[in-house]
């Protein structure tokens, strides 16, 4: 087919004037769409106040487009959300499913202030016998003992000789013999005072024989802890021959984390279990909390003391130790619906109506996944139990408060307040009908840093008489449409 210059030039100028018309009609809707004053309503029919970045919330858009902050749209805010008197985040509830969201309830319950630790059996250091030679000798025979033996109270260690009680127990039987029972009752006492026990004395006057051979005895069943005596050796008058502990308690040291030295107290009954006797609990109490704390590891030890009368918890014996006291009633929520900020501890409300607001609460003690609240929450208010973190975030971004542990929701600030409630320094960047851009210092009563943001004016008037670089003091509130500036006035000269 052949097109003649005419033709041509024809389809030419068809070509241009649907560009024409297809830029005018671009042109037309992006200028509806990026100016759309606040007040518009939406497709939806709802009325638009605002545009806001959600990284950045307290700045306020006349206008959508892309946020200078982030590379996102920005996000209109509907009259609807704030002039409802409901406070919170609200989340349609055909999407509570696909976040994962679980509602659970706070409920009075049974707390058992469960505290697991883990220790060792020790020797109780309180039940030591030490054995002593009365008097100084010569080993004349050692019975079967070393370190570590179990014997029972009265075994005999050693047999040792001592030549100076021959003479002395001589002349106490010549006495006897005379018959002069003053000298006798002094010369028994003599044997007494050289440490000869009355045992002794008592065999040299049913058999009329010296007895110069001493047995030294165990005074009390238990281990040898040491034992320092030999056959042929010379031994002195207090000198200490063996160490003897015993069994019939034992302690165990169980290390327990600084931050619970609080729950504990001496006589708190504890519960022991070991890898040698499964399925077998101990009972005892704890005799002591030891004043010191390990520097490394940060624990103090804990003392208990446990029976063991046969003798079958043996030191350095590894246990498991349950330090929980009695079960009381508290008031539980899920350990895993409570939101640790490191400042306070958080739970998110359900609210009616598909709305959700976080509430600081004060925690106690936490056992089997349920945490105690001492303050904050109600028997039978309704928190989140999983998916909470998704709308703590979007409470944040919203600056949404968190209600305070007294339980009253902060009382609504009035939108007429002549003054303002809030005061700050700043310089005027551009005034647009009822619009000011003020580049403005810390606001430290609500956690605003210096920035740059677009107030409201209550009244045109206010801006009378400024112009775009003044310095300027105003007071603002936060109303239902944004931040609105109640006073404004040039800062006075320096």
């Amino acid at each position: 087919m052949k097109f003649d210059t005419s033709s041509r030039a024809q389809l030419g100028m068809a070509a241009a004037a649907l560009a024409l018309a297809a830029g005018g009609l671009g042109y037309g809707l992006a200028n509806w769409r990026h100016e759309s004053p606040p007040g518009a309503t939406a497709q939806s029919g709802r009325k638009i106040l605002y545009w806001y970045d959600p990284m950045v919330p307290s700045q306020h858009f006349d206008k959508p487009g892309k946020s200078p902050f982030m590379d996102m749209e920005l996000v209109p805010k509907y009259a609807d959300e704030a002039a409802s008197g409901e406070t919170g985040v609200a989340i349609d509830p055909s999407r509570t499913q696909s976040l994962g969201l679980r509602i659970a309830e706070a409920r009075t319950g049974t707390l058992g202030s469960s505290l697991a630790a883990t220790g060792t059996i020790e020797f109780n250091e309180r039940d030591i016998a030490i054995v002593q030679a009365r008097t100084g000798g010569f080993v004349q025979r050692v019975y079967a003992r070393a370190p570590g033996d179990v014997i029972g109270a009265g075994a005999p260690l050693a047999d040792i000789l001592v030549p100076e009680w021959a003479g002395a127990q001589a002349e106490y039987l010549a006495v006897r013999r005379i018959g002069d029972v003053g000298l006798a009752r002094a010369a028994r006492q003599r044997l007494l005072l050289l440490g000869m026990p009355t045992g002794t004395v008592a065999a040299v006057e049913r058999s009329g024989r010296p007895h110069n051979v001493m047995t030294i005895s165990a005074p009390t069943g238990g281990t040898i802890k040491t034992l320092g005596v030999r056959a042929g050796m010379t031994v002195a008058s207090g000198q200490t021959l063996a160490e003897v502990n015993g069994l019939g308690t034992v302690w165990l040291n169980a290390a327990v984390p600084e931050a619970m030295a609080g729950r504990l107290r001496p006589g708190q009954s504890a519960t022991a279990t070991l890898a040698a006797y499964p399925g077998e609990r101990f009972t005892g109490r704890i005799a002591a909390i030891l004043p010191s704390v390990a520097a490394e590891s940060r624990t103090l030890t804990v003392r208990i003391e446990l029976s063991n009368r046969a003798g079958r918890l043996r030191p350095g014996m590894f246990a498991s130790v349950d330090l929980g006291d009695a079960a009381r009633p508290a008031l539980l929520v899920p350990s895993e619906a409570v939101i640790r900020t490191g400042k306070r501890s958080l739970v998110m409300l359900a609210l009616a109506q598909g709305r959700y607001r976080p509430a600081e609460v004060q925690t106690g003690a936490e056992s089997g996944g349920q945490t105690e609240i001492l303050a904050g929450l109600a028997e039978g208010e309704k928190i989140v139990a999983s998916g909470q973190f998704l709308i703590d975030s979007e409470a944040s971004l919203s600056g949404i408060e968190a209600r305070p542990i007294g339980g009253a929701a902060p009382t609504p600030r009035p939108e007429t307040t002549s003054n303002g409630a809030y005061r700050a320094s700043g310089r005027i960047e551009s005034i647009a009908g009822d619009r000011i851009t003020l580049s403005h210092a810390p606001v430290p009563a609500l956690k605003w840093p210096a920035m740059t943001m677009t107030f409201k004016l209550g009244s045109p008037a206010l801006a009378r008489g400024l112009k775009k670089g003044d310095r300027v003091v105003f007071g603002f509130d936060q109303a239902a449409e944004g931040p609105v500036v109640r006073t404004l006035s040039r800062e006075a000269a320096r």
